[in-house]
């Protein structure tokens, strides 16, 4: 009788114990083929600023001796969206638009010195339900946000937007000095990281400091550039509505030669660091399985419409560089030209790790769209939102864009408008709203915004800063 009883309380055991592995492998394997995921972008970096876009862009290029050769390899070996968007062209809004899968005027994020709310963080907490460890290494940035970021595992990042050279960081919210460059170090991190969980499912938010301003590039690439300067382009004289009286922008800056050349230096440095990731999973036999995005958290100025900084909608601005490379499932050097959006990232993240995605986030999974088609039902239009900052240009701005065209509302006390035909006039440099020979033109494009508006439930949070500058006549 001993016996019996002992053998079954053994078998028990071993049930038990059988049940209990079972439930962490789940917790750590998630089921069915879904790739390690590693999303690198940098900050302030318009779309055109990649060497294989400005060889495609051949007599139109500002900048045909850029090179990226290792983000030109991640093109080659895998996907490169030519329409990719931000729906707020602006740090911290951005980046939470891209965590949450919302609009600013949703999340709450509208401005660059609101911390991000824990619920906010929703891609983190989704793909660890999925079974992945989650690390958030580099530029955080929302306003100056300490401690352990929230819904990550792991946390390697610095406060605001630290500095490039010995940034302290805060390691899982405790500050730790480092030393070098600071896209350097955060690449360090993630390697780490990587390093450490070869053997299970991991998610890897990286977020490089470089190029945004004030730069210092890495000291490898301190003269690069040196004998280059950016080519003319039809839009540097043209003023954008709230400045074409008052001509307030500063048209220094733009034109200043190691203003302009420190941005590529600094872009320099991010190739390396993109080729040291790459590099990496390729030693750890880790390449095929691994899904690596590049973007930017916004677009920027480089003296188009005689401004830099981002913000507005115009397309400098808007337009993000978008790389996603899988080599188990994404043709190599296939091209996407659908219309997609930062706030589509995040769907993208948590559909691929096997997870659903939940009914808040506003963004659509791009998974449809990774073997080269594109779904008859895919957006052909996009609303746009920045509100108003406190001591910062410009005034609160919305827009609609779609596949040919663009309107832009300025939210001044009296409505001024701006209508683009993006497919005849790319740099926007000829105003068709006051046009009389272009009224369906225009109420077409109103009509539009208004659905686009309506589809994304847009409205103007009172949490938003309130603008309080007398704005020029635009007339």
């Amino acid at each position: 009788m001993q016996n019996k009883f002992s053998a079954n309380k053994a078998l028990l055991w071993t049930l038990t114990l059988l049940l209990l592995t079972s439930g962490l492998a789940t917790a750590q394997t998630p089921a069915g083929n879904h790739p390690n995921i590693v999303f690198i972008f940098t900050d302030d970096q318009r779309w055109d600023s990649l060497g294989v876009v400005q060889k495609e862009m051949a007599e139109r290029a500002r900048f045909p001796w850029l090179q990226t050769p290792n983000i030109d390899r991640l093109a080659a070996e895998g996907m490169r969206f030519r329409e990719a968007f931000v729906v707020n062209s602006i740090c911290s809004p951005s980046r939470a638009c891209m965590l949450s899968g919302q609009y600013s005027h949703r999340n709450g994020i509208v401005n660059n010195h609101t911390d991000l709310p824990e619920n906010d963080a929703i891609v983190p907490k989704q793909m660890h339900k999925a079974g992945y460890l989650t690390g958030m290494f580099g530029k955080w940035h929302m306003g100056d946000q300490r401690g352990k970021r929230p819904g990550f595992d792991v946390s390697k990042s610095f406060i605001g937007h630290g500095r490039y050279m010995d940034c302290p960081f805060e390691i899982n919210g405790k500050q730790t000095p480092t030393k070098g460059w600071v896209d350097d170090v955060t690449t360090d991190y993630t390697i780490d990281f990587i390093k450490d969980n070869a053997d299970r499912p991991f998610f890897a938010w990286v977020g490089f400091k470089s190029p945004h301003d004030t730069r210092t590039p890495a000291p490898a690439d301190v003269n690069a550039y040196r004998n280059e300067t950016p080519e003319d382009c039809p839009n540097l004289n043209r003023f954008p509505i709230p400045y074409m009286n008052a001509k307030q922008a500063a048209l220094g800056a733009e034109r200043n030669p190691k203003y302009l050349m420190d941005y590529f230096r600094t872009l320099n440095g991010v190739d390396r660091c993109v080729g040291r990731i790459m590099e990496a999973l390729d030693k750890l036999d880790l390449t095929e399985n691994t899904l690596i995005i590049f973007s930017s958290d916004n677009g920027y100025y480089l003296g188009e419409h005689c401004k830099t900084d981002k913000r507005m909608a115009n397309e400098e601005s808007l337009r993000v560089p978008l790389i996603m490379r899988w080599p188990q499932q994404i043709p190599a050097g296939s091209l996407q030209d659908a219309m997609v959006l930062n706030i589509d990232l995040s769907s993208t993240f948590i559909d691929l790790a096997g997870a659903d995605i939940p009914a808040a986030m506003q963004g659509r999974s791009l998974a449809p769209l990774l073997n080269g088609t594109r779904p008859a039902s895919w957006r052909t239009a996009y609303f746009y939102e920045y509100f108003y900052e406190n001591n910062t240009w410009p005034c609160s701005v919305t827009a609609v864009r779609n596949q040919t065209h663009k309107l832009i509302k300025y939210h001044f006390h009296e409505p001024y408008y701006e209508l683009f035909d993006i497919a005849h006039d790319p740099y926007e440099t000829r105003n068709l709203f006051y046009e009389p020979a272009q009224a369906n033109l225009k109420e077409s494009m109103l009509k539009e915004y208004q659905q686009q508006r309506d589809q994304c439930g847009y409205t103007e949070p009172d949490f938003a800063d309130t603008t309080t500058r007398t704005w020029p006549d635009p007339l």
